[in-house]
């Protein structure tokens, strides 16, 4: 697995890796990551830049809530055990 891009943004790590015939989109906040894999086929042939396309301020936007209800289910399954 190859880094191929990284995109900045203030809120998330974005990283795109290529392996076997898919892109990897890995966003990162603290410890906590979301990956979505796209094969090439499903794209329209303009390689890295589909993926550009797909990766509008509408969905980061929803990634960024994700990662904030994440961190919530995290912390309340941690505090039910309190190490």
């Amino acid at each position: 697995m190859r880094v191929i891009a990284e995109l900045p943004h203030p809120e998330c790590k974005i990283s795109i890796f290529s392996l076997n015939q898919k892109y990897i989109v890995k966003f990162e906040q603290g410890t906590f990551e979301q990956s979505y894999k796209l094969a090439e086929l499903d794209l329209s042939g303009g390689g890295v830049n589909d993926v550009f396309e797909i990766l509008d301020e509408e969905f980061i936007s929803t990634v960024i809530e994700r990662f904030k209800a994440m961190r919530i289910d995290f912390n309340t399954a941690y505090k039910r055990h309190q190490f």
